[in-house]
């Protein structure tokens, strides 16, 4: 009896196939319009099958962080709040855990960007809150952003064991292992990205490559499924009188993605416009391509003690 039990369990591991939904699109400067666009696209993407659905990068507002202007701390919300408690809805109707990327009021003065895990019941399972805060020219994420607290987590929901990172996570190895590490099949790595436009010309294509290699890598290097859902449109940030502060802005480049855990991409968004991403996950991939391609097991944990050290040299 117990060994026909180990059987059934083996063939219910081997047959794990899970549909995950990735929403698509450009943002407004209503708070309260964008909540509506991604509860839309959200429902959509469950109604299509999805049974984890998650959001692109700071989903309920325009990327503010093109400059610092203390004004846009208002769009912070508690988690939590109200567009948790609107996804936890829409979660709970259809039976589909959702990753919602937030900017988050913590308390006075205390601020981070946090994805929260919203479990098939519409529970709040946590918060991941993101690690790798960038400060670069239009990406001025430190004026508003406390690095994380969190650590990396995994968390096991209703239909996968999942982990959730946050755009510049993505490109840091260190964080997508130490997820996977924990049992995480899938990652996710909510996404604002974009191009400067007086670059692009030069740059972009070679700028967009390395950004979806990069998570690819992750994909084949801890055996496992990395989504990748980026917001899309121009966006051009304006001062209290309605000027551009920014004549350029940034122009998202959208092409949200998913890769398996060979690295291949199953299916990627065009680079402009609404879009919403839905597809199939088959998790026996997973425990094969960690099987067959066993880097968790030659690690040598032996000696990577350096990896905790800022530099290593005279």
């Amino acid at each position: 009896m117990a060994k026909s039990r180990s059987r059934s369990n083996a063939a219910d591991q081997s047959n794990r196939v899970v549909k995950v939904g990735l929403t698509q699109m450009a943002c407004g400067d209503q708070p309260k319009a964008n909540l509506a666009r991604q509860l839309r696209l959200a429902e959509q993407a469950m109604k299509a099958g999805a049974q984890i659905v998650c959001t692109h990068e700071l989903f309920a507002s325009q990327y503010f962080c093109q400059i610092e202007d203390h004004r846009f701390f208002a769009l912070a919300e508690p988690i939590p709040g109200p567009s948790t408690d609107a996804l936890g809805k829409l979660a709970k109707k259809y039976g589909a855990v959702v990753i919602a990327s937030l900017f988050e009021r913590r308390a006075a003065g205390l601020y981070h960007n946090t994805a929260a895990i919203l479990d098939a019941d519409g529970s709040l399972l946590g918060v991941y809150r993101k690690m790798h805060i960038p400060d670069d020219p239009l990406y001025y994420e430190k004026f508003y952003f406390t690095p994380g607290d969190t650590g990396f987590r995994a968390w096991k929901t209703r239909h996968a064991t999942i982990g959730a990172l946050i755009c510049w996570d993505q490109w840091f190895p260190e964080g997508a292992r130490l997820t996977a590490m924990q049992g995480a099949e899938i990652l996710f790595y909510p996404t604002a990205i974009g191009w400067h436009p007086s670059e692009k010309p030069e740059h972009g294509k070679a700028q967009h490559e390395s950004w979806e290699l990069m998570q690819r890598s992750h994909a084949v290097a801890n055996g496992c499924y990395v989504c990748a859902p980026n917001r899309t449109g121009h966006e051009i940030i304006r001062d209290p009188r309605g000027r551009p502060v920014n004549a350029d802005g940034i122009e998202f480049w959208g092409q949200s993605f998913v890769a398996g855990p060979d690295g291949q991409v199953i299916e990627r968004a065009p680079s402009d416009g609404e879009h919403v991403l839905v597809v199939e996950c088959d998790l026996a991939r997973v425990e094969r391509s960690r099987t067959h391609w066993p880097f968790l097991r030659d690690r040598r944990i032996d000696a990577y003690g350096d990896l905790t050290k800022r530099y290593i040299g005279a």
